[in-house]
C-alpha cells in the first residue's frame, strides 16, 4: 500500500510566518497518526505472513516455544496479550484483579504480626516458610551467590597450591639443569638442602592465600593476577552491593527459572528416591525430622537430602511450604476464573487454561511448572510394572486425581476472610470436585500449558512493534539462532 504525503495546510500572518489554528494543529496530529499507523500496518503486512517473518531476506518461521524460553519483556507483553483474549471470551467477570481492601489489609497485618512473633521465638527470619513467594526467591539467591563465593574460594586456593608446586618444580628443574651444564659432579648434603631452604623460603604462604612480592614476577600473569586478588581480599568477606537504582528496561534474554531451591531440592529427591514409594503424599511422616528440615532451611543452610532421608518426609515438608504460602501459588484473583474452566467443553478447556497460566508472574509460573511436571512424573508410577527380570514392581498408587486430591486445596484457594463468615468455607467445600478436576487437568495436560503457540509469538512481536520496533530485530536473530541450535 503506498502512502502519499501529507499536505499541511498553512496560513500566513502579517509577518510573513506560518500560523496554524487549534483545529488545524489537531487535524495535523490525526493526519499524522494515520499516516504512521499506516506505515506501521504497511510494515507488518510485507514482514509477519502466516506465522513468519522475514528479515534481511531470509523468512523465519515461528515453532511452539516453552515459556520460559522467551524474554522478560516477550513474558510481560503476552500477559498482557492472554488477558485480551480471555476478555474476548468473556472471562473478564471471573478475572479480578488484587485491591487492598479492608479485610485484605487486616490479613496482611495479621500474617506480618504472626511472622514477627515466630521471628522473635527463634530469633531470626525465616527465609522460606510462611513468607511470599518473590521474598523465598530473593534468599535463594542470596544463598547461591554465598555458594559461588565459597566454591571460587577454594578454587583459588587450589590454583594457587598448584601455581606454587608449579614454581618450586621450575626453580629445582632450573638448578639441576645449571649444576650439569658446570660438571658439577656432586654437592653436599648440606649445601643441597640449604638451597632448597632458600627456594622455601621465596615462596612464603601468606596465612590469607597471598605469596611473597618477590615471586609475583617469576609467576606467569594469569597467576599473578589471581594471587594479587587473593591478597586483596577473601571473597566471603566481601558483602552484596546494594543496587541503588533498578533498571525500567526488561531484558531482552530469558530470566533464570524462579523456584524455590526448596521446592526443587525435595522433587529431585523423590524422584531419585522415591517415585515407587507406596502412599507417597498420604501416609504419615515423623513431625520432628520435618521440623527440623523446615528450621534448616528457614536458617539458610545447605541442607542435603540423601538416601538415609525418609521420603514420607520429604513429601511433607513440600506439602508445608505450600500450604504455608501467605498467598497461593495459583493467585486467589484468579480461583473463580481456574474452576469455571472445568465447566467448558473439554476440547477448549486446555486453551483457557493456557492463558490463565500466561497471567501469573514469573515465580508463580515457574514454580507451578516445577511442580505439576514432578506431579505428572509420580502418577506415571502409580501402576504396578513387570521388571526386566519378570518380578513385579509395585507402584505407588498416586493416580492424577490422587495427587490432585492431595494439592488442589494448595494450590486453588479463596481470598481468606475473618470473622466467623462460614459462607467461604462452605463455598469451598463445595467447589472441591471442581478444584480436584481443574488440577488433574494441569497435572495430565503440564507439557501443552506451558508451550507458547507461534499464533501468540507473533502476536507478541506485533504488540512490541507499537511500542518498542527497536528491539524486533534482536529478538528474531534469537529465536533464529535458537532454532538453528535445536
Amino acid at each position: 500500500m503506498h502512502c502519499g504525503k501529507v499536505e499541511i495546510p498553512r496560513t500566513f500572518g502579517s509577518n510573513g510566518c506560518a500560523e496554524r489554528t487549534n483545529e488545524e494543529i489537531n487535524e495535523l496530529t490525526l493526519r499524522l497518526e494515520s499516516t504512521l499507523e499506516k506505515r506501521r500496518t504497511n510494515w507488518v503486512n510485507n514482514t509477519v505472513k502466516k506465522g513468519s517473518f522475514s528479515m534481511l531476506g531470509q523468512s523465519f518461521k515461528f515453532e511452539p516455544v516453552f515459556i520460559q524460553d522467551l524474554s522478560e519483556l516477550e513474558r510481560d507483553r503476552l500477559q498482557e496479550i492472554a488477558f485480551f483474549h480471555l476478555r474476548e471470551k468473556g472471562f473478564s467477570n471471573n478475572l479480578l484483579i488484587s485491591k487492598d481492601s479492608p479485610k485484605r489489609e487486616l490479613n496482611l497485618r495479621m500474617r506480618l504480626d504472626a511472622l514477627y512473633k515466630e521471628k522473635k521465638e527463634k530469633g531470626y527470619h525465616p527465609q522460606v516458610f510462611g513468607i511470599p513467594l518473590s521474598e523465598v526467591i530473593a534468599f535463594d539467591r542470596i544463598y547461591k551467590q554465598k555458594q559461588d563465593a565459597l566454591k571460587e574460594s577454594r578454587r583459588n586456593c587450589l590454583n594457587l597450591e598448584a601455581s606454587v608446586m608449579t614454581f618450586r618444580t621450575q626453580k629445582l628443574n632450573n638448578f639441576f639443569s645449571l649444576s650439569s651444564s658446570l660438571n658439577v659432579s656432586c654437592y653436599n648434603s648440606r649445601g643441597l638442602s640449604s638451597l632448597l631452604e632458600n627456594d622455601v623460603n621465596d615462596v612464603k604462604i601468606q596465612r590469607r592465600g597471598g605469596v611473597s612480592v618477590d615471586c609475583l614476577s617469576e609467576l606467569d600473569d594469569s597467576h599473578t593476577r589471581l594471587l594479587e586478588a587473593l591478597q586483596l581480599s577473601h571473597p566471603f568477606e566481601l558483602e552484596s552491593k546494594k543496587v541503588t537504582e533498578k533498571s525500567k528496561r526488561l531484558s531482552l534474554n530469558p530470566i533464570f527459572r524462579q523456584v524455590p531451591r526448596v521446592v526443587d531440592k525435595c522433587c529431585r529427591h523423590i524422584e531419585t528416591c522415591g517415585l515407587q514409594t507406596v502412599g507417597i503424599f498420604r501416609l504419615g511422616s515423623s513431625k520432628k525430622r520435618v521440623r527440623q528440615l523446615r528450621d534448616d532451611f528457614d536458617q539458610g543452610k545447605d541442607v542435603i537430602l540423601d538416601e538415609e532421608q525418609s521420603i514420607h518426609d520429604v513429601a511433607a515438608l513440600l506439602k508445608e511450604f505450600l500450604r504455608d504460602m501467605p498467598d497461593p501459588l495459583l493467585p486467589s484473583e484468579l480461583y473463580s476464573a481456574f474452576l469455571s474452566t472445568s465447566e467448558i467443553h473439554k476440547g477448549e478447556q486446555i486453551s483457557f487454561l493456557q492463558l490463565l497460566i500466561f497471567l501469573l508472574p514469573p515465580c508463580n509460573c515457574d514454580t507451578l511448572y516445577r511442580i505439576l511436571q514432578f506431579l505428572n512424573k509420580v502418577a506415571s508410577h502409580s501402576e504396578d510394572i513387570c521388571g526386566p527380570d519378570n518380578q513385579e514392581i509395585c507402584g505407588n498408587k498416586m493416580t492424577a486425581a490422587n495427587l490432585a486430591t492431595v494439592f488442589g486445596p494448595n494450590l486453588l484457594q479463596r481470598e481468606k476472610t475473618t470473622g466467623k463468615d462460614l459462607t467461604p468455607y462452605v463455598t469451598e467445600v463445595e467447589d472441591s470436585a471442581k478444584i480436584i478436576l481443574v488440577v488433574q487437568i494441569l497435572i495430565e495436560n503440564y507439557d501443552l500449558l506451558f508451550t507458547v503457540s507461534p499464533e501468540l509469538q507473533q502476536e507478541v512481536l506485533e504488540s512490541l512493534i507499537q511500542t518498542d520496533p527497536d528491539v524486533i530485530q534482536y529478538l528474531i536473530r534469537r529465536k533464529h539462532k535458537s532454532h538453528l541450535l535445536n
